[in-house]
C-alpha cells in the first residue's frame, strides 16, 4: 500500500476501529447497524470518502440503489487514491452485471494499492469474464509472486497462458508445477486435472508425440483417474499421429464398451481414411462391409445398422431397411419415423420406404404375415397398428394430408385409447393448417392420461397455436408450483425456452405485440444468466482443479448466442421492433389491450367472489406491465433490433432468417453497407432463396445518389454482384422461370413485382398469385396463407376473398382460410372441449 496517505483520509483510533467495524457489518449483512456506525464516523468526519462509499455500499445492497451509488461517487470524488473507495465502486458496479466498469475500478484500486490479494483475484476472474487474456496473463504473474506456496496459482497461470495462445510458457509453467510435486497420494482427483490438462496443451502445441507419452505415462502410473476421457485422448492422438492400426484397436475398445455412440464410429471410420458425410461411391462398399461387421459383433446395437442406410443404395438399401422397419414396428417404437425420416432426402429411398410400408400393411391386413417371411403363428396386432401409426407420419411428411388421415382414423378403428394415435392425428391437422382441429385432438390425447407430464405439455403447445393461450397455461399449471404467481412465471423461473418461445409466437400470431415482445426478452435473458454463470464457477474450478471442464465451459459461452433459441428469439424480437417502426400506431395497442383485460377480469373477480384480490396465499406478482407497454413505447426501435442481433454477429453464419432480418434492420437504419453486407451472406447461403430475391429487388429499388460518394461506389459495386445489370422486371421474370412451379418462388415474385410497380402492379400481383391455385403447383398452407395477406393488401377484400374461396377448396382441411368469425366459432369449440374437463 502507499505509504503517502493523505491526512484526510486518517481517522483517530476510535473512528478507525469503527471503520472496521463497517466493514464487519457489510460483511454479515448487519446493514441498519452498519448505516448506524458510519453515520457515526461521518458526524464528526463528513468528508472522509471511505466511510461514504461503504455507507453508499450498503445502501446499495439495502436496494436503495439510487442513494447509494450517489454516496459511492461523492466517496470517490473525496478520496480519488483510496484503494478502498474504488473497490467499493467495483463491487457496486459487479453487482448490477457492469462487468467492463467493474473491472476498471478494479484497475483503478491496484494503481494504489498493487498488492492488494483480494482486488488481485477478482481482477483475475473479471478479465476472464470479458476474454482480456493479455491482461489476464499479468495479473496471474502477480498473483504467483506473491503467493507462490499455492498450488492453484501455478495452475492458474499455465491456463492464462494456454488461453492467451502461450503454449510454451503454459507447458514451462506446467513443468515447474509438477517437478515440485513430492509424496502424491493415490487418486488425486485435482491433479488427475492437472496432468489432463497437460497433455491438452502439448496436442494444440502439435507435439502429438509427447502428449501421447505423457498420456501413456502417467495412466500406467494411475495419476490419471479419468479412465474413458484417457481412452478417448489416446485414440485421438495416435490418429493424428498416423499410427492408424493403434488407433483402430483404441476406438474399437471404445465401441465395445459403448456400441450405441455415433461419434465412436465417425472416428474409427475417419481412422481408416473414409467418411460417413456424404461418402464417395466408391468408398461404400468398404463402409459397407465394415458397418456390417459391426452389426454381426453388436447384434442389440442400432447405430451400425442405422448407419448403413444412410450409406447403402438401391436394392443394398432396400435388403438393410426392411427387416430394420419391421423390428422397430414389432416392438412398438414410437420414435421410429422420426429415425428414418432423415433418409427422405433422397427420393429413391423415399420410395422404396413407402413401398416397402404399403405392402406390409397389405399383407398384415390379408394375412397378418411379414412379405419374404416364412408362415408361422402370424404377427401381433400391434404390429398392424403402428404399421398404420408410421404411414400416417410418412404420409403427413410429404404433406399429402388426406392419406394420412385416412392411415390415422384406420388406426383409431383399431386401437382408440393409445395416446400416440390421437396425438399423431392431432399433428396431421396441424400440418394440414387445422390448430383447431389439432387443439381438439391433443386434448382428447392428453386425458387419457392426465398425469402424464409430456401430454400435458403437448396440448398446451397446442392450445397456444389455436389462440387459446389461457387454457394452456391451466394445464402447464398442473405441473408448476402451487404458490407461484402463474404457470408461466414459475416456467420462466425455471428457464423454459420452448414455453416462452411458443408463448410468445402465439402472442404475436394475435397481434399482442407487446406480450409476444416480453416472452423473446425474457429467452434473451435467460442467456445473458448462461453468460453470468461463468463468473462463479471460475473461483470454483480454481479451489476444485476443475479447470478442463471451465475450458469448456468457456467455449461453449463463447458460442453462446449462436444457440438456435437464441436466434430464433432474436430474430422474432427484431421482426416486432421492424413493425414498430414501420407503424409508430403499434405502440399504443399495449395500453388498448391493458384496459380490455382490465374490463374483462372484473366480471370474472365478481363471479369468483374475490371482488378482483387476489387468492389466499398466493403469491403477488411484480409484473406491472402485464401488455409490455413499456417494451413497445421504445423511442428507437430499430437500436434496439440491432443491439440484439449484434450479440450474435459471427456465431449465425448458416441461419438465413437471421441475415434477412439484419438486412431489413440496417436499410432502414440507412446503414447500406452493412445491409449489403447481410444480403452477400444471404446470398451464398441460398443464392436463389425468395427471401433472398426480395430483398436483392428492394435493395436495386432504393435511391443511393444522396449517400456519399465512396459509400456510393461500393454499394453500385456490390449490387451488381448481387444482381445482374438489367431492369428489375427483367430480372424478377428470369427467377420464375427457374422457379415456374415453386410456390415459394412465385410468391417472391409477387412481392418483388409489388416492390417494382407499386399500386400500378396490383393486376400483374393478382394474375402472378393465381399460379399458385394451378394443377402443377403444389403449394403448401403456410405460402398460400401469405399470399391471401398479399392479395389482400393489393388488391383489395373482395379480390381476397375470391382468393381464400380457392384456397379453401385446395386446402378442404386448413381452418386458417376460414373468415375471422368463422374462426371464432372453431376457437369457441375448442374452448368448450376444454372447459368440459375442468
Amino acid at each position: 500500500m502507499s505509504t503517502n496517505v493523505p491526512p484526510k483520509r486518517v481517522l483517530p483510533q476510535k473512528e478507525a476501529a469503527l471503520f472496521r467495524t463497517v466493514l464487519q457489518m457489510y460483511e454479515t449483512k448487519l446493514y441498519k447497524k452498519g448505516i448506524k456506525t458510519a453515520d457515526t464516523i461521518l458526524k464528526k468526519f463528513p468528508e472522509h470518502g471511505e466511510t461514504l462509499s461503504m455507507k453508499g455500499l450498503i445502501l446499495h445492497s439495502m436496494d436503495r440503489r439510487e442513494e447509494g451509488l450517489e454516496l459511492i461517487k461523492k466517496g470517490v470524488r473525496l478520496d480519488l487514491t483510496s484503494h478502498i473507495v474504488w473497490h467499493v465502486y467495483g463491487i457496486a458496479h459487479k453487482s448490477e452485471k457492469n462487468y467492463e466498469e467493474t473491472l476498471k475500478c478494479y484497475l483503478q484500486a491496484l494503481k494504489f494499492d498493487k498488492e492488494n490479494l483480494n482486488i488481485l483475484r477478482e481482477a483475475a476472474q473479471l478479465q476472464l469474464q470479458l476474454r482480456h487474456y493479455e491482461a489476464h496473463v499479468e495479473t496471474r504473474n502477480t498473483l504467483l509472486r506473491l503467493r507462490p506456496q499455492l498450488r492453484q496459482n501455478w495452475f492458474a497461470l499455465a491456463i492464462a497462458y494456454y488461453l492467451n495462445g502461450d503454449d510454451a510458457r503454459a507447458l514451462a509453467v506446467l513443468q515447474q508445477f509438477e517437478g515440485s510435486l513430492k509424496n502424491i497420494a493415490d487418486g488425486d482427483a485435482e491433479l488427475s486435472d492437472v496432468f489432463l490438462f497437460h497433455v491438452k496443451v502439448l496436442e494444440s502445441q502439435g507435439d502429438n508425440a509427447a502428449a501421447l507419452a505423457l498420456l501413456e505415462e502417467k495412466r500406467d502410473e494411475r495419476r490419471i483417474l479419468d479412465r474413458v476421457g484417457t481412452r478417448l485422448i489416446r485414440a485421438r492422438i495416435l490418429t493424428k499421429l498416423g499410427r492408424l492400426e493403434d488407433a483402430r484397436e483404441s476406438w474399437q475398445s471404445l465401441l465395445r464398451r459403448n456400441p450405441d455412440s455415433y461419434d465412436h464410429y465417425r472416428d474409427y471410420f475417419a481412422s481408416e481414411g473414409l467418411t460417413l458425410d456424404d461418402p464417395p461411391r466408391e468408398a461404400k462398399p468398404r463402409l459397407l462391409e465394415a458397418l456390417d461387421r459391426f452389426v454381426t459383433l453388436y447384434p442389440r446395437a442400432s447405430v451400425p445398422q442405422r448407419l448403413a442406410l444412410d450409406v447403402a443404395e438401391g436394392e443394398a438399401f432396400r435388403n438393410r431397411v426392411s427387416p430394420y422397419l419391421v423390428s422397430g414396428l414389432r416392438r412398438g417404437s414410437p420414435s421410429l419415423f422420426s429415425d428414418i425420416k432423415s433418409l427422405y432426402q433422397d427420393d429413391s429411398k423415399r420410395a422404396i420406404v413407402e413401398d416397402i410400408l404399403m405392402r406390409l400393411r397389405e399383407n398384415l391386413a390379408s394375412s397378418n404375415t411379414v412379405p419374404g417371411e416364412s408362415q408361422g403363428k402370424g404377427e401381433a396386432p400391434t404390429t398392424y397398428l403402428w404399421t398404420l401409426y408410421f404411414l400416417s407420419q410418412h404420409f403427413s411428411y410429404l404433406g399429402r394430408s388426406d392419406k394420412a388421415l385416412a392411415m390415422i382414423n384406420e388406426a383409431l378403428e383399431h386401437t382408440p385409447a393409445l395416446p400416440e394415435i390421437l396425438m399423431t392425428k392431432a399433428r396431421i391437422l396441424k400440418r394440414a393448417g387445422d390448430p383447431y382441429g389439432a387443439a381438439q385432438w391433443m386434448e382428447k390425447a392428453r386425458r387419457l392420461d392426465g398425469q402424464d407430464r409430456f401430454l400435458n405439455g403437448k396440448c398446451a403447445k397446442y392450445l397456444m397455436r389455436s389462440g387459446n393461450i389461457d387454457a394452456a397455461n391451466k394445464r402447464l399449471g398442473l405441473f408448476t408450483k402451487k404458490d407461484a404467481v402463474s404457470p408461466g412465471a414459475d416456467l420462466e423461473d425455471m428457464q423454459s425456452l420452448a414455453y416462452l418461445q411458443q408463448e410468445g409466437d402465439a402472442w404475436f400470431r394475435q397481434g399482442r405485440l407487446g406480450r409476444a415482445l416480453k416472452r423473446y426478452r425474457s429467452i434473451l435473458k435467460i442467456f445473458d444468466d448462461f453468460e453470468d454463470d461463468q463468473f462463479d464457477f471460475y473461483a470454483y474450478s480454481l479451489r476444485k482443479f476443475t479447470f478442463n471442464a471451465y475450458l469448456e465451459l468457456l467455449a461453449f459461452e463463447d458460442r453462446l448466442r449462436g444457440h438456435p433459441a437464441y436466434i430464433t428469439a432474436a430474430t422474432a424480437a427484431a421482426k416486432i421492433y421492424i413493425k414498430l417502426h414501420d407503424d409508430p400506431e403499434l405502440a399504443h395497442e399495449g395500453d388498448q389491450a391493458a384496459k380490455h383485460n382490465r374490463k374483462k377480469k372484473r366480471p370474472e373477480a365478481a363471479a369468483n367472489g374475490n371482488n378482483g384480490k387476489a387468492p389466499e396465499g398466493a403469491a403477488m406478482s411484480s409484473d406491472v406491465d402485464g401488455e409490455g407497454q413499456t417494451l413497445l413505447s421504445t423511442k428507437e426501435p430499430l437500436r434496439e433490433a440491432q443491439t440484439i442481433l449484434s450479440r450474435s454477429d459471427g456465431l449465425t453464419r448458416h441461419h438465413l432468417d437471421f441475415w434477412i432480418v439484419v438486412f431489413d434492420v440496417a436499410l432502414r437504419r440507412g446503414k447500406y453497407l452493412q445491409a449489403m453486407r447481410a444480403l452477400q451472406t444471404a446470398k451464398s447461403l441460398q443464392s436463389d432463396h425468395p427471401e433472398v430475391h426480395v430483398r436483392v429487388v428492394e435493395m436495386t429499388c432504393r435511391d443511393f445518389s444522396a449517400c456519399e460518394a465512396h459509400v456510393a461506389h461500393t454499394i453500385d459495386r456490390v449490387a451488381s454482384e448481387l444482381a445482374p445489370r438489367q431492369s428489375l422486371e427483367r430480372y424478377n421474370a428470369e427467377y420464375l422461370q427457374r422457379h415456374p412451379n415453386s410456390p415459394s418462388a412465385i410468391l417472391a415474385a409477387a412481392r418483388a413485382l409489388r416492390l417494382i410497380k407499386g399500386t400500378d402492379g396490383s393486376e400483374e400481383v393478382r394474375s402472378l398469385l393465381s399460379q399458385l391455385l394451378h394443377s402443377e403447383c403444389v403449394p403448401d398452407v403456410e405460402t398460400s396463407s401469405a399470399a391471401l395477406t398479399l392479395i389482400g393488401e393489393v388488391c383489395g377484400q373482395s379480390i381476397q376473398e375470391e382468393f381464400r374461396n380457392s384456397c379453401r377448396t385446395r386446402f378442404p382441411l386448413a381452418s386458417i382460410f376460414l373468415r375471422p368469425e368463422e374462426q371464432g366459432g372453431r376457437r369457441r369449440d375448442v374452448d368448450m372441449l376444454v372447459d368440459s374437463a375442468e
